[in-house]
């Protein structure tokens, strides 16, 4: 085969793919569900200007996060995927051909979870339920019960997290090892004792997402919000990291109201991690002495 011909193949071989984390500012309380849901319309429309075909929000973008009470939490949740907010998601999603993570106050009977959805221009596909619960959220979520799902999509495999998740590496592992090309995470991260962040402006939470990515080989787009609401005060630095860890672009800064983008290639997160002659990431991995699936029975473990 000739050099311009193993190029073409190559080049047909590729999934390009461009995805878009959004970092604002809703806020809690029935009287701005209107204008938090407008102003994610906005972001949308402007993502898909942009070009993005997955799109990355806050975790509860549309409600906003710091309840007072369960009768408020109860008061912003809706059922998934029937309720309204969902639907809206999966009319924009099918109208202008692009995949979708949102997050919401997911009532299901009695219970609320802190659901992450994903939708795509074929519908719903698919939700999970954060299992590893922040603070006061603890007052209002039961902690999710839907294992770690990886979604098969046109656009690659996808799986999601939510927020806290990531600071349990097990989590980034289990959906790794299910073959996911890149994992969503609406997040909130919170203010927690200072300091907040290093000299560069950069915070934990973010280090942590980087990690994950590098250690996984896999992509991660998480979405922040910024700004404060009643007791909570919140992080930014939304990012998109690559499969060797490192952010594509920028991260964005504490407290910007903006969208990030990055084009990324998903089969990279497939293409084993050699990083020398004698070290490939996955085989490396000693599952002679633990579980390679870590327990979780949830999903099969995929080659990568």
């Amino acid at each position: 085969m000739s050099e311009a011909s193993s190029e073409n193949t190559t080049d047909q071989r590729r999934s390009p793919l461009r995805v878009a984390v959004v970092q604002f500012d809703p806020q809690v309380g029935v009287e701005n569900l209107k204008a938090n849901a407008a102003a994610v319309q906005e972001r949308l429309l402007r993502a898909v200007d942009e070009g993005a075909n997955l799109i990355v929000l806050p975790e509860l973008a549309t409600t906003g996060y710091t309840f007072a009470t369960r009768e408020e939490a109860y008061a912003h949740a809706e059922t998934v995927p029937d309720g309204a907010t969902v639907a809206g998601w999966v009319s924009f999603a099918a109208e202008h051909d692009v995949y979708l993570v949102g997050c919401l106050p997911e009532l299901d009977g009695a219970r609320l979870y802190d659901t992450a959805v994903l939708v795509g221009p074929e519908g719903f596909i698919g939700k999970y339920r954060k299992t590893h619960l922040w603070n006061e959220e603890k007052l209002f979520f039961t902690p999710g019960d839907l294992g770690y799902p990886v979604f098969d999509t046109k656009v690659g495999r996808i799986g999601l997290l939510v927020c806290w998740d990531i600071w349990f590496p097990e989590t980034a592992r289990i959906v790794a090892q299910q073959g996911a090309d890149i994992i969503c995470i609406p997040t909130g991260w919170v203010w927690t004792p200072p300091p907040l962040y290093d000299a560069s402006g950069t915070c934990m939470a973010a280090y942590l997402t980087m990690t994950a990515a590098h250690v996984n080989n896999v992509f991660i787009a998480t979405a922040d919000r910024i700004g404060t609401e009643r007791t909570s005060g919140f992080m930014g630095n939304s990012l998109i990291a690559g499969t060797n860890g490192w952010p594509i672009g920028r991260i964005a800064g504490p407290d910007e109201d903006t969208i990030l983008y990055a084009d990324v290639d998903v089969v990279e997160a497939r293409t084993a991690p050699i990083w020398n002659q004698l070290n490939d990431l996955h085989r490396d991995r000693r599952t002679d002495l633990y579980d390679q699936m870590l327990g979780y029975r949830g999903g099969p473990a995929l080659p990568r």
